[in-house]
């Protein structure tokens, strides 16, 4: 999956936000008013950041090099993806899923019942 994929997929989750509150150069994803991924397009390789169960983390670092601990994040809670083609695209959707849900989970009722509309 290529960024610009990866950026639409994002961009097409219910009530996604694109931001850049740390500066242009780089893109937030938000739902709720919280981010749960992040990428500066000009980074080459590109890469994304997206939050994860930290158990999960470390089973994904361990089965994929690509896969490594949030540049500039919390590393416990949040992993940068290198999109240099290792990641298969179904588990890229699902990591991007995964970070979403992760967010809207911790929303108020309401806020939740806000995304469906």
């Amino acid at each position: 999956m290529f960024l610009d994929d990866v950026i639409l997929y994002l961009t097409e989750l219910p009530a996604c936000e694109e931001s850049t509150p740390f500066g242009p150069e780089v893109l937030v994803y938000k739902v709720g008013g919280k981010m749960f991924a992040a990428t500066n397009p000009d980074d080459v390789p590109n890469r994304v950041n997206l939050k994860c169960d930290p158990d999960r983390s470390i089973e994904l670092r361990e089965a994929y090099p690509a896969i490594q601990p949030g540049y500039h994040m919390n590393k416990r809670h949040w992993n940068t993806l290198a999109l240099d083609n290792t990641i298969p695209p179904a588990l890229l959707a699902e990591l991007i899923d995964h970070s979403y849900q992760l967010v809207v989970s911790k929303l108020t009722k309401a806020q939740r019942a806000t995304l469906s509309q």
